[in-house]
């Protein structure tokens, strides 16, 4: 059995005199600033001087710098930018200004695990990675109840590694609910498996292609959408609560049966099949060389890829339902 850290295995006194660097002030960055500066922490943050997260800092009363600053100063570096500006902002300014003994930190273990940063011997090297958004991180350290962390450690340079990794998540509010220890290998690899055939990838395709086979057998799209779309939270977020019984229990007879009985001809052997291929591309590199070279062009198959989505019917018929429902838009 996994063994899960709490509250009472980490020690925030291994970062009580160390200055943290939380470079990028994002989506995880704001939270995390934020939520290590409230645990009583030396934070500084570092953004594009002047942008739109320099000034959400500045409101948040989280002190903020350019990067090679905020490297200089800092004992700790954690990375939280977009995985394809690591590199660049890393050799450019992070690396000139690394010391012997410092600490480098990253919430997702892409570049460390594929080479895209080859930090030097004489620094740690961990990895504190919260299982969701950084608004959630946020507001769960707010309520007192965290959100689950994995955690990993690359380079124990000075033999403290695990431990300034387990500070760091307890800083953020990871303790409090559990942290489980990883690699980055796995991170990464299960990672880029669960957004790809899962989470992004085949859940996306899942709800066009049921969209589509109820277009083009005559069904109103409008009510296509509510069936194919639309309901998919109200499952997932049963599956959420309390995982896959808790939905089938609060579904109907109906509908369990129809599920348990048909849903493998939809997720079939030739599905898995796949799955099992794309995990093969994840686990030698091959994804990571076409994502990193899409990157270096500028994104083309990105953009290209994305306004085709955006002009999907379900797309249009969705905007139009969802404004019947203003409960649904963002304040």
């Amino acid at each position: 059995m996994v063994k899960v850290y709490r509250d009472e295995d980490a020690d925030l006194g291994v970062l009580k005199d160390k200055t943290i660097a939380v470079v990028g002030y994002g989506s995880q960055g704001h939270a995390q600033a934020q939520n290590l500066q409230d645990s009583g922490l030396n934070v500084v943050t570092s953004d594009v001087k002047g942008s739109f997260a320099w000034k959400r800092a500045e409101a948040d009363g989280v002190r903020v710098t350019t990067t090679p600053e905020a490297a200089k100063e800092a004992d700790i570096i954690h990375i939280l930018l977009p995985d394809e500006l690591h590199p660049i902002v890393y050799k450019k300014d992070i690396e000139p200004y690394l010391e012997e003994g410092n600490a480098l930190g990253f919430s997702h273990g892409f570049n460390i695990h594929f080479s895209q940063i080859i930090p030097p011997e004489n620094v740690d090297v961990y990895m504190v990675a919260p299982k969701g958004p950084g608004d959630l991180v946020r507001r769960t350290y707010v309520e007192g109840i965290g959100l689950p962390c994995l955690v990993a450690v690359k380079q124990d340079y000075s033999g403290k590694a695990f431990d300034i990794a387990m500070a760091y998540a307890k800083g953020i509010g990871g303790t409090r609910a559990g942290v489980l220890e990883t690699t980055f290998e796995e991170e990464t690899e299960t990672d880029l498996f669960g957004e790809q055939v899962d989470l992004c990838g085949g859940i996306t395709e899942l709800i066009k292609a049921s969209f589509e086979t109820l277009v083009r057998a005559g069904y109103q799209p409008e009510i296509a959408y509510f069936e194919t779309c639309h309901e998919v939270k109200l499952i997932v977020d049963l599956i959420h609560e309390g995982g896959l019984m808790r939905m089938w229990e609060n579904v109907s007879n109906t509908a369990e049966y129809g599920g348990l009985t048909r849903g493998d001809r939809i997720i079939n052997e030739q599905s898995r099949e796949a799955m099992a291929e794309i995990l093969n591309e994840i686990q030698t590199g091959e994804f990571a060389r076409e994502w990193i070279l899409e990157s270096q062009a500028g994104l083309p198959v990105k953009r290209a890829l994305e306004k085709k989505e955006s002009g999907h019917l379900i797309e249009e018929v969705g905007a139009e339902l969802r404004a019947m429902m203003p409960w649904l838009q963002k304040e």
